[in-house]
C-alpha cells in the first residue's frame, strides 16, 4: 500500500496489516498501531510521536530519520 505523506493522525490501526506499505514521510502522531505487522514497511522519516506500538512487527522495516518521541515500544520486533 503507498500510504506515503498520510495523515493517519489518531488512527486506530491495530491488529492492521501494513507489511511492506510505504509509509515514508507519514503522520502517525498518536496513532494505535498495537499488534500491527509493518514488516518490511517503509517509515523512513515518518512522525510515531505518541505512537502506541505496543507487540508490533518491525521485522526489517526502514525506520531511517523516523520520530519515535514517547512512542510506545513495548514487546516490538
Amino acid at each position: 500500500a503507498n500510504l506515503t505523506d498520510a495523515d493517519l493522525t489518531d488512527a486506530d490501526l491495530t491488529d492492521a496489516d501494513l507489511s511492506r506499505a510505504d509509509l515514508s514521510y507519514a503522520k502517525l502522531t498518536n496513532a494505535n498501531l498495537s499488534r500491527a505487522n509493518l514488516t518490511d514497511a517503509d517509515l523512513t522519516d515518518a512522525d510515531l510521536t505518541d505512537a502506541d506500538l505496543t507487540d508490533a512487527d518491525l521485522s526489517r522495516a526502514d525506520l531511517t530519520d523516523a520520530k519515535l518521541t514517547n512512542a510506545n515500544l513495548t514487546n516490538v520486533r
